[in-house]
């Protein structure tokens, strides 16, 4: 896809995000979005594309680091429950609850019983969520063994992507088949008619990331709020004095461009 096409759709997509956005928070709506997939699969180009025209406020990012020593301690989902979204507010997970089910399981960071208790029990955890009002979107980004090896050597040579990759990524990519293996058990343990795994060809960024955007869109009973109609005010002079010349001798930054 050209550059310019995808900059067009991608522009009418995000004012339809703005829509949502308001209609969040004049109706109290509460949004759950999960992105889950291989290392290097685009779950951060597609999340910057959701959030980068519209309020962090309202649309919340949640990317938890590896499990503190007290998190640990705690009952596994503990840690994300305390970032579900109050009235008024989109949560989008990079990576979620669901690490237990592939990273945990491939690096042997959980026990087989963790993984398949937590596989039994999670489908009724998202039953309660959807029960109590939170509407919630999972989303797995699908990308193929030589389009994943092109990316990782891409983050090899390039300097600026190389903060991207971890020995953890390096490892993963050697076990393809163990990530595979865990990723078909998720989904035919979680991928239920209430609360279904929703799958997006990722090979091409530019157009997984439309795909994505507009099938989310689709699936949010949202609806515009119109657009609002803003006077700027007149500057009020009763109170008027020299403020540019009270900032002379201040420490300005150096204007070296």
């Amino acid at each position: 896809m050209k550059k310019e096409k995808y900059e067009e759709q991608l522009k009418k997509l995000q004012i339809e995000l703005v829509n949502l956005q308001d209609w969040v928070k004049e109706t109290g709506a509460r949004v759950v979005v999960i992105f889950e997939g291989r290392d290097a699969a685009g779950k951060g180009g597609v999340i910057k594309a959701i959030t980068e025209r519209v309020s962090p406020r309202v649309f919340r990012v949640v990317a938890l680091p590896a499990p503190s020593d007290r998190e640990k301690t705690q009952m596994y989902a503990q840690r994300y429950i305390k970032h579900l979204p109050a009235a008024g507010e989109i949560v989008i997970f990079d990576r979620s609850w669901y690490n237990r089910a592939g990273v945990e399981r491939v690096m042997g960071f959980a026990t087989e019983d963790e993984v398949e208790h937590f596989l039994q029990t999670v489908p009724r955890f998202e039953a309660d969520m959807s029960y109590d009002g939170i509407i919630l979107l999972k989303y797995w980004l699908e990308v193929s063994n030589k389009e994943q090896e092109k990316r990782f050597k891409s983050r090899i040579k390039n300097e600026h992507k190389q903060w991207k990759l971890s020995p953890m990524d390096l490892e993963a990519r050697r076990r393809w088949y163990a990530y595979s293996r865990a990723r078909d058990a998720m989904l035919k343990a979680t991928d239920t008619k209430a609360n279904p795994w929703h799958i997006v060809k990722n090979d091409d960024k530019e157009r997984g990331r439309l795909n994505c955007i507009t099938h989310m869109l689709d699936q949010i009973p949202y609806q515009s709020t119109g657009t609002t109609i803003v006077k700027l005010p007149d500057r009020d002079e009763s109170d008027a004095y020299d403020d540019d010349a009270s900032m002379e001798g201040r420490r300005y930054v150096p204007e070296l461009f």
